[in-house]
């Protein structure tokens, strides 16, 4: 091993050593002992790995991550909660492959958080609760006091990357639906495109979290309720198709279909609205709203987790004001993208 590998090892090994505090706090624990690659809190141990505090049971591990830990002690395995292991590998396959924070991720973060005063952020811990590869904590890193990331599969270690330089971040790879963390653990959280994707009902997931924050911001996909009947057969169709393809793990098929449909579908009809947008149609053509403006790169990604996501979730305006039998306050924004709303206790 080189000098400067040995430097960079013991600096990864530091990393939580200035952070005890900060974890005794979010776990509310009595004792918070940080070793090279493992914390231990009140004598549980979570291992580290490249700076990311592992949360997850064993057998909820990716297998790539499963062929770095070694675990020494016998664990009686339960039946995972709120957990899909194709969800995991997908996503962790989605954000492998699209990795890089881009500049439209900039845009697409402040439609999100039109409802939010982030002026607000500088003294507050904010959780990113299914962050990926961390593009709006990419954001909002510099916004805060400190910043939680939290997701389930490898995107981790891709946020971890795309956040080298915040010293104010913390890592997580784990299951949202039992995080040991305290009650309160987080000023605000955000959960963007996150619960419409779990193995339980997205509203459910949503009430579990109003434990863990005043103030969380969602994004859930929408029913469609606000565009034409001929949308929703639209829809009806990808969605047929996402269950055979969803299906397919090949690297190759994946890659083939994300560009032939970004190519075959999605720009053709970018095309048609604009040329249909002097004459104030083009909010009736499918895809045009969304995805005018961006990048192939972008749609790309947005291809892939369309058609190889075994689980997907949709509600409407309705739908999503029941929360208010959990939180006092339930705002739904009336901007793209469609809907994301606040929920406050």
């Amino acid at each position: 091993m080189s000098k400067s590998q040995i430097i960079l090892l013991k600096k990864r090994s530091m990393y939580y050593n200035d952070k005890k505090q900060i974890l005794k706090d979010l776990f509310g624990a009595t004792i918070v002992c940080v070793e090279s690659s493992w914390i231990s809190v009140d004598n549980h141990k979570y291992p580290i790995v490249d700076d990311v505090i592992i949360l997850l049971d064993p057998w909820e591990y990716p297998s790539t991550l499963d062929k770095r830990i070694e675990w020494n002690e016998p664990q009686l395995r339960k039946e995972p909660i709120g957990f899909a292991e194709d969800i995991q590998f997908t996503f962790g396959e989605e954000w492998k492959k699209f990795s890089k924070v881009m500049p439209e991720h900039e845009k697409e973060f402040q439609k999100y958080f039109d409802l939010v005063d982030l002026s607000k952020f500088k003294d507050l811990r904010i959780c990113d609760l299914g962050c990926g590869i961390g593009r709006w904590s990419f954001f909002l890193s510099e916004k805060c006091r400190e910043i939680v990331l939290v997701d389930f599969s490898d995107a981790i270690f891709v946020a971890r990357r795309n956040l080298i330089g915040c010293q104010n971040a913390l890592f997580f790879m784990g299951n949202m639906a039992k995080l040991p963390f305290r009650n309160d653990f987080a000023d605000f959280i955000f959960c963007l495109g996150v619960l419409h994707h779990l193995p339980n009902p997205a509203l459910d997931a949503a009430r579990a979290l109003h434990r863990y924050a005043p103030q969380i911001l969602i994004y859930l996909y929408y029913a469609l309720d606000n565009r034409p009947f001929y949308f929703i057969t639209l829809f009806s169709v990808a969605t047929g198709m996402r269950r055979i393809t969803s299906a397919i793990r090949n690297p190759i098929f994946r890659n083939i279909f994300t560009t032939v449909m970004t190519l075959g579908i999605y720009l053709p009809m970018i095309a048609l609205g604009t040329l249909l947008q002097p004459f104030g149609f083009a909010q009736y053509v499918p895809l045009f709203e969304t995805y005018k403006g961006k990048s192939i790169e972008r749609i790309r990604q947005d291809v892939y987790d369309r058609f190889f996501t075994g689980i997907e979730q949709r509600y409407n305006r309705r739908k999503i004001l029941e929360l208010k039998d959990t939180f006092s306050r339930v705002v739904i924004s009336e901007q793209m993208p469609y809907w994301h709303f606040i929920c406050e206790r």
